[in-house]
C-alpha cells in the first residue's frame, strides 16, 4: 500500500484477517485511496462509521456546513462548497442550483417546472432531470437543489413556476422520474423545500412581507398534511432514493422546518426509511442543537442568518456544545448521515467532475429543451380551427407584444443565463416565410397595436406576467408585477377587436386571468419556454407538432373563485400564520367540491385532432385492495396527435370526512396517427383507494363504493365505472 496506514486502520484490517477475510479488501479506484473505509466491498453504513470514528471532533464539525459563501451564480462557482478534509483524504462537495437549469455562469435554459409537469408525460420527466443532471456533472458539482415538488396551493406564489402544479399524484410521478433520471447521470438530487413551503409573502404597504416564507407558520392538519403535501417527498424516497432533501425555511406546525422532529426524524426517516441526508435551505438553519436533534445533518451556506438563526458554522456549533445545547452524539449523527449517502452513491470512488463546459452538448440538450417546451404547450382554446396556421395560405401576419422579443424566465435562483435564446418574434418571422408579410408591433401604444393587427390575416399576442422567488405576484392579472410600458389586457382586447382571428400566446409562471379569452380566436399557454422558446412556439402554431401539454394547474375565471381567496387567515396568514383550513380541496378539488366552474379546468388541453374514449373496463386486483382500469383511445380526427387520459378516483365519505369528487391517479401521454386506437391500462394500487386515517395515523381504506372516472380532463369524462370494496356494494 502506497502510504502508512493509521492505527485505526491497522486495526480494521487485523480485524477482517481474524474474521477469515479470504479476499482481503476491494479498494476504490477513485479518490479515496487505501483507507480502511475505501473497501468498496463494506457497506456504505460500515465505510461511513468508520470514516467517522478516523475524524477528529473537530473535523466532523467542520463536515457540518459549507466553507465557501459564493451563491451569486458565476461562472466556476458553486451554490454551496464544502471542503472535505484533506488529512484523511476526504474530498471536496460541490453543489449547484437546479431545478430549470444550472445558474453556474451559462447554461441551457430548459422549460420550466410547470411547463414539464404540463406534459404529462414522465420520459420527458426523465430527460429534463438527465440533462440538467449532465450540465451540473460537467460544471464540476456532485449535487443539485431539484427538483422542486411543493404544492401549487395558490397560483400567487412566486415560485409557481418552479412547480409541478397543484396535484400531489402528478407532482409525485413527475418528481420521481426526474430524480431518478438525474441520479443516472451521476448526480446526487436533492428534493426541496420540505415542507409546506407553498408561499414566498404578498407585498406589504411598505417594504415588509406578510406571510414570508422565512417566518410564516403554516398550519396543516395531519390528514391535509399527509394526502396533499407529503406524498411526492414520500415519493422521492420510497421510489426515487433521492441522496438528500432540503428543509425550508418556513415553520410547519410551531417549529421550523429545519428543526422540525415530526417531519426530519419521525416521518422522513421513521416512516419513509430515509438513509440519505437533510441540508437546510439558504439560511434555514435557526438553531444548531434543536436543528441537529431534529434531523438537520447539513448546511451548505454558513455565512447567512436569517433573523438571529444560528447556521452550523464551526465556531457556533463548538460554542453550543460547550453551552450543553449541543452534543457530539448529534454532530456524529448528521456527518454518519451525510458520508453515508456519499459512499452510497460512489461519491468517493470515482473521480472529481472537472469544471469543464466543453463536455456539455449543447445543441442536444438545445433540442431536449425544444421537446420539453413543445410538449408542454397548452392550448387553451382553439374556435373555429384557428390554429393551426397554414404559412402557404398565409399573405400577412401581425406579431404583437413587446414580450415577443424577450426571454421570458423566473427569477431567483432559478434565474438562467442561457447560452443560446431565440425569441418567438425571430422564430416566427422564420417559420412564416420570405413569402408572408410579417409585420411587429411592440404593444406599448395601443391604438398603433391595433392599426398593426388589422387587416393582418391573423394577429399572435406575446404577453408574459412577472414572476420570482422572495415575493408572490400580487395578483393574477397578467399586467401584476409585470408592466414593462405594456397592458397587455388591454392590448389582447384591442387587437382582438381589430383582428378576429387573435391568438394569444401565454408565458406565464402559472394560471392568470384570461377575461377576454371569448375574444380570441386561440390561447397557447407556453409557461416560462426556455432556451427554444422561439422554435417551439413557431412549430406549434403553424401545426409541425401537436401542442402536447394538458394544465397541471386549474385556470380560474375570477381570483376570488380561489380556495385560499376571501380569508386572509389562509393567504397570506394573520400574525405570520397561514391556516391551510381548506384542507384537502386544493385546485382542482376545491372547484370540483364547491361546483364552482373555472376558466380552464386541471388536465386541459385541446389538440390539432379529436380523441375518443371507449370501452372502459375496471378488473379488481386479487388478493389486496387496488384495480387494473383499461380505455381503448381513439384517434378520430385528419391528423396526428397526442392524447393524454386520465384516470380520476372518487373515494367514499364516511364520518364527516370530506372527500373530493375526484382525484388523479393514473395518466399516459400518446402519440397517436390518424385514425389509430390503443387499449391503455393503469394499475392502481392500495394507495389509489387510501386515505389518512387520524385516529390510527396511517393510511386507511374504507369501505364503500369507489367511482371511477376516465376522462381528457377534471371536468371532461368520457366514462364512468365502479369498484365495490371492503364488502361494499355498488348498486
Amino acid at each position: 500500500m502506497g502510504r502508512r496506514l493509521s492505527s485505526v486502520a491497522v486495526v480494521v484490517l487485523l480485524g477482517l484477517v481474524l474474521a477469515g477475510s479470504a479476499a482481503g479488501p476491494a479498494w476504490a479506484a477513485g479518490r479515496c485511496g487505501d483507507h480502511p473505509w475505501c473497501d468498496t466491498s463494506l457497506s456504505a453504513d460500515r465505510r461511513a462509521a468508520l470514516l467517522v470514528e478516523a475524524l477528529t471532533p473537530a473535523e466532523r464539525i467542520g463536515l457540518l456546513a459549507g466553507d465557501v459563501p459564493a451563491i451569486s451564480g458565476a461562472a466556476g462557482t458553486h451554490t454551496g462548497t464544502e471542503s472535505g478534509v484533506p488529512r484523511l483524504g476526504v474530498p471536496p462537495l460541490y453543489l449547484t442550483d437546479g431545478p430549470i437549469g444550472v445558474r453556474q455562469g451559462q447554461a441551457t435554459a430548459f422549460p420550466a417546472s410547470i411547463a414539464l409537469a404540463a406534459s404529462f408525460d414522465r420520459g420527458l420527466a426523465a430527460e429534463h432531470g438527465r440533462a440538467i443532471a449532465e450540465e451540473a456533472r460537467a460544471k464540476g458539482n456532485d449535487v443539485v437543489y431539484a427538483p422542486t415538488v411543493n404544492i401549487l396551493r395558490t397560483p400567487l406564489w412566486g415560485r409557481a413556476f418552479e412547480s409541478f402544479g397543484e396535484d400531489p399524484y402528478l407532482t409525485a410521478r413527475t418528481g420521481v422520474a426526474w430524480i431518478r433520471a438525474a441520479q443516472r447521470a451521476g448526480v446526487m438530487a436533492n428534493v426541496k423545500h420540505f415542507a409546506a413551503n407553498n408561499q414566498e409573502g404578498e407585498q406589504g404597504p411598505g417594504d415588509e412581507l406578510i406571510g414570508s416564507r422565512y417566518t410564516v407558520d403554516a398550519r396543516v392538519d395531519e390528514r391535509t398534511l399527509r394526502e396533499i403535501y407529503l406524498p411526492h417527498f414520500e415519493a422521492a424516497v420510497k421510489e426515487g432514493r433521492v441522496a438528500s432533501v432540503m428543509c425550508a425555511y418556513n415553520k410547519l406546525n410551531g417549529p421550523h422546518a429545519c428543526e422540525n422532529r415530526t417531519l426530519l426524524t419521525r416521518i422522513l426517516r421513521q416512516d419513509w426509511g430515509f438513509k440519505g441526508f437533510v441540508l437546510a435551505d439558504y439560511g434555514a438553519s435557526k438553531h444548531v442543537g434543536t436543528g441537529l436533534r431534529a434531523g438537520l445533518d447539513f448546511e451548505p451556506f454558513p455565512y447567512v442568518d436569517f433573523d438571529g438563526g444560528e447556521n452550523l458554522r464551526p465556531e457556533i456549533v463548538s460554542a453550543a456544545i460547550a453551552a450543553g445545547r449541543a452534543s457530539q452524539a448529534d454532530v456524529d449523527r448528521a456527518v454518519t448521515h451525510l458520508l453515508r449517502e456519499l459512499f452510497a452513491f460512489g461519491f468517493f470512488d470515482r473521480a472529481a467532475y472537472p469544471d469543464d463546459e466543453s463536455q456539455i452538448d449543447r445543441p442536444a440538450h438545445l433540442r431536449t429543451a425544444e421537446e420539453i417546451a413543445e410538449a408542454g404547450t397548452v392550448l387553451l382554446r382553439n374556435r373555429s380551427r384557428t390554429l393551426p396556421l397554414a404559412a402557404g395560405r398565409l399573405r400577412s401576419l401581425a406579431v404583437i407584444g413587446a414580450d415577443a422579443d424577450r426571454n421570458i424566465n423566473g427569477g431567483g435562483s432559478s434565474n438562467i443565463n442561457p447560452y443560446s435564446f431565440t425569441s418567438p418574434r425571430a422564430a416566427i418571422t422564420t417559420r412564416a416565410g420570405s413569402g408572408v408579410d410579417v409585420r411587429f408591433d411592440d404593444g406599448t401604444d395601443l391604438a398603433r397595436a391595433a392599426d398593426a393587427a388589422r387587416g393582418a390575416d391573423a394577429a399572435v399576442v406575446v404577453v408574459a406576467d412577472a414572476a420570482t422567488e422572495g415575493v408572490d405576484k400580487p395578483c393574477l392579472g397578467l399586467d401584476c408585477g409585470a408592466q414593462r410600458g405594456v397592458q397587455r389586457d388591454r392590448l389582447i382586447e384591442r387587437v382582438a377587436a381589430a383582428n378576429r382571428r387573435t391568438i394569444v400566446v401565454l408565458e406565464t409562471a402559472g394560471p392568470v386571468l384570461t377575461p377576454w379569452r371569448q375574444r380570441v380566436g386561440a390561447i397557447l399557454e407556453a409557461w416560462y419556454p426556455g432556451s427554444a422558446a422561439g422554435e417551439a412556439i413557431a412549430r406549434v402554431l403553424f401545426g409541425d407538432v401537436d401542442p402536447g401539454g394538458r394544465l397541471p394547474a386549474t385556470f380560474p375565471r375570477r381570483e376570488r373563485d380561489l380556495p385560499t381567496a376571501g380569508d386572509r387567515r389562509r393567504y397570506p396568514g394573520v400574525n405570520e400564520v397561514v391556516r391551510y383550513s381548506e384542507g384537502v380541496l386544493v385546485g382542482y378539488r376545491w372547484f370540483d367540491e364547491r361546483g364552482i366552474r373555472p376558466a380552464y379546468p386541471f388536465g386541459h388541453g385541446l389538440s390539432y385532432t379529436r380523441f375518443a374514449l371507449r370501452n372502459l373496463g375496471v378488473r379488481r386486483a386479487r388478493g389486496g385492495v387496488g384495480a387494473t382500469v383499461s380505455v381503448t383511445v381513439v384517434n378520430r380526427g385528419s391528423r396526428a396527435g397526442t392524447a393524454v387520459p386520465q384516470v380520476y378516483v372518487g373515494l367514499p365519505g364516511a364520518r364527516g370526512r370530506v372527500q373530493p369528487p375526484r382525484q388523479l391517479k393514473g395518466y399516459q401521454s400518446l402519440d397517436l396517427r390518424r385514425g389509430q386506437a390503443r387499449r391503455v391500462t393503469f394499475r392502481l394500487d392500495r394507495r389509489a383507494f387510501s386515505y389518512w386515517d387520524t385516529r390510527r395515523h396511517r393510511w386507511e381504506v374504507a369501505p364503500g363504493c369507489y367511482r371511477i372516472q376516465v376522462g381528457q380532463s377534471s371536468r371532461d369524462i368520457d366514462a364512468r365505472g365502479a369498484l365495490a370494496l371492503r364488502g361494499a356494494s355498488c348498486g
